[in-house]
């Protein structure tokens, strides 16, 4: 399964962003998807995740409130809302697929290419 994302770019503090994560097969019922980070000279780190069937969901206390995972089924994408942008939520965002919630947020099993999302004050 390929992940591929798109939607990062520049905008403001303040301002809003939508990344989506399409996926080139069929993403199975108890699989999940989530979103990661990394900024330069940081470690990769989690930033949300979504059960595909349940649509449960989990997010980074740094996020929470200002980002919504979601996605659509029909199109196998998951997508990422990204409200009140801060400086400090530039980085290159990656989409990641694993078996269930638990393994897509520590070792999941494919990784998209990531998309660069920069945050301007």
């Amino acid at each position: 399964v390929q992940l591929v994302e798109s939607g990062g770019g520049l905008v403001q503090a303040g301002g809003s962003l939508s990344l989506s994560c399409a996926t080139s097969g069929r993403t199975f019922g108890s699989s999940a998807m989530g979103w990661f980070r990394q900024a330069p000279g940081k470690e990769r780190e989690f930033v949300a995740a979504i059960h595909w069937s349940t649509t449960s969901t989990v997010y980074a206390d740094s996020v929470k409130g200002r980002f919504t995972i979601s996605r659509e089924n029909a199109k196998n994408t998951m997508y990422l809302q990204m409200n009140s942008l801060k400086p400090e939520d530039t980085a290159v965002y990656y989409c990641a697929l694993g078996r269930n919630m638990l393994e897509v947020r520590t070792t999941p099993s494919n990784w998209g290419q990531g998309t660069q999302v920069t945050v301007s004050s």
